[in-house]
């Protein structure tokens, strides 16, 4: 169905194309009784030849509408419109990866900073068992304020499951980015695939350009399964051998030479830049002194994880003959650092140098030759923490009395790694908000993002209590969620004795029962309690997934791993209706009870 500007879809009146693809066309959308506007993606006609696809539609929608991420685009709503399904979504005004890159070539900073976001973002799909399958430039939203999104998911998980022309005929997945297996057709994908387009992706930042190219969609797709990767600094000198390695492994043919996890490569990634000199990402040329920095080799190999920065700065990896010039350069740094921060500025008072400025000073007031480490944690990761900290600091100065300034300030000293300045930042939050639910929701959709499942259970209890409705979409399987992984810790015990929200309906007796069975397994170690307590959640709802799960735990922890996997696999496979976090926790011990 064709629809013009002005046209009204449902409650959203268009006002503009923004843009065709092969799987829909993006709308901008304006809806008068929130007034806000927001991104209309109408899927192509042909999808509509399969009868069964509309089905197939709603439920892939519902499943990507549950991410809940501040850097992945929210699905607000789906409907059709005539015979022809749409997804609503946040409007983000910006622009993409892909436009950015045709401007010129990205600092180091800023590639840093998309490739972290980006693999913060694909990590927490992946946890919740959804995967993206179409990571490329254009599906990367950057604003005008700094925020960076990753869009897009689902479109090619609902194009893949429809049996139309437009389904059977069309490539799910960029040729340029596309992982073997996806080139090959295979329906067994996993986080796997994901991360071999992501590696293409940065791949692209690093070298300058993607390793694949051809006159031909199909030569490229035959090139990801057959053709070896050109190395890195075969086409690119200035690469460093540590990001090298990281960009050989990311995109290794086999699924299983690759990284685990987006986490991991994202880590190791990190540790390859702060561990070597980086040129600026897309290929910007180093200095002749650069070169040679950026080529020698570690002395120990990279471990997959950062080392702490204290540690890099402490033990920076400078060549001896540097080293009769240290006196010189402190002298020098001490001296320019004294004069700019006792100058007067125009108004006649004194203009104090911030402490970062001065360390990043004295570091680009070092020899003109490759970055140290030292340099390297100065001039791109420190500033990539630092600056959300302090713009959520900025944030609470200027607005004292928001509790939702307190509750980003919280998410960024989390991000750093400031636990108890954190939990200071959510107590004070907490405060303002009073009777608020909607802030005691939020705190706990970011607690549980980071996995933090106590108080995100806390959280939730604070929001029914407050008013919030219990029967909100998706609330009662967080709370699950929320009880299911806060049972392995020692908080649980306090936390679950005085719950409201879980002694009432929606929410289940069974499932706390389950998390019970769980605390006695995991803290307590007492097998019998957990035997106990199992039994009783499933005398409560036997069809219940999460208690379904928890049974399978106990049957692995009683040595039953026959019985164990059966339960698992029914859970992998749809059995008991499972929600997706669920599916993702079964397939896991699924796996290690394989590899037993």
């Amino acid at each position: 169905m064709n629809i013009t500007e002005g046209a009204q879809v449902g409650p959203y009146q268009v006002i503009e194309q923004l843009g065709r693809g092969g799987m829909a066309t993006v709308y901008k959308a304006y809806h008068a009784s929130l007034d806000r506007y927001v991104a209309l993606k109408v899927l192509h006609p042909a999808f509509m030849e399969d009868p069964n696809f509309l089905a197939r539609f709603e439920r892939e929608a519902k499943v990507v509408a549950r991410l809940d991420h501040p850097n992945i685009i929210p699905v607000y709503d789906y409907a059709k419109h005539g015979d022809t399904p749409y997804l609503v979504m946040k409007f983000v005004e910006g622009h993409t990866l892909k436009a950015r890159l045709q401007q010129g070539p990205l600092a180091a900073q800023e590639g840093l900073a998309i490739i972290e976001t980006v693999g913060k973002a694909l990590a927490y799909a992946h946890k919740q068992g959804i995967l993206h399958r179409d990571i490329k430039p254009s599906n990367v939203m950057l604003t005008d304020g700094g925020q960076i999104y990753l869009t897009d998911f689902g479109l090619a998980r609902i194009a893949a499951s429809g049996e139309s022309t437009l389904s059977s005929d069309m490539m799910v997945g960029t040729p340029q980015y596309i992982s073997p297996e996806q080139a090959m057709g295979r329906k067994d994908l996993d986080e796997g695939t994901d991360i071999y387009s992501f590696g293409v992706l940065i791949y692209e930042l690093v070298v300058g350009q993607v390793p694949f190219t051809a006159d031909t969609p199909f030569s490229i797709v035959h090139d990801h399964i057959y053709k070896s990767l050109p190395l890195p600094r075969s086409v690119n000198p200035s690469v460093p051998e540590p990001v090298e390695r990281v960009l050989l492994k990311a995109l290794a043919k086999e699924r299983r030479d690759r990284f685990p996890s987006v986490d991991e490569m994202v880590a190791a990634f990190k540790r390859a830049v702060k561990g070597e000199a980086l040129p600026d990402l897309l290929g910007e040329p180093l200095s002749e002194q650069a070169m040679a920095g950026a080529l020698t080799p570690p002395p120990t190999p990279a471990p997959l994880t950062p080392p702490p920065v204290s540690a890099l700065v402490e033990a920076p990896q400078r060549k001896k003959r540097r080293w009769f010039w240290l006196p010189a350069i402190l002298l020098f740094c001490i001296c320019a650092f004294l004069f700019l921060a006792t100058r007067p500025n125009e108004s006649g008072q004194r203009n104090p140098l911030p402490w970062e400025e001065a360390a990043t000073f004295a570091a680009q007031t070092a020899t003109a030759g490759a970055p140290t480490a030292t340099q390297v944690v100065l001039r791109a990761t420190a500033p990539i923490e630092k600056d959300a900290l302090t713009l959520a600091q900025a944030k609470v100065d200027a607005n004292p009395e928001d509790p939702y300034a307190r509750l980003d300030l919280a998410a960024a000293l989390l991000d750093a790694g400031m636990r108890s300045e954190a939990e200071r930042a959510f107590t004070a939050g907490a405060e303002l908000a009073g009777e608020d639910p909607e802030y005691f929701l939020l705190a706990g959709d970011l607690l549980a993002n980071r996995e933090i499942w106590p108080q995100a259970l806390e959280m939730y209890s604070k929001a029914v209590a407050a008013g919030a409705d219990p029967f909100t979409p998706g609330l009662a399987d967080k709370v699950n969620q929320a009880l299911f992984f806060a049972a392995e810790s020692r908080e649980f015990a306090s936390i679950a004795a005085n719950q409201d929200l879980i002694l009432a309906e929606p929410f289940s007796q069974a499932v706390l029962e389950a998390a019970r069975a769980r605390y006695a397994l995991k803290v307590l170690g007492d097998l019998d309690a957990a035997v106990s307590r199992i039994h009783a959640a499933l005398d409560m709802a036997s069809d219940d997934p999460v208690v379904r799960l928890e049974q399978a735990e106990v049957f692995w922890a009683e040595g039953e791993l026959d019985t164990a996997a059966g339960i698992l696999t029914d859970l992998v496979n749809g059995v008991y209706d499972p929600p997706a976090w669920v599916q993702v926790t079964a397939r896991k011990w699924l796996q290690q009870i394989k590899g037993n």
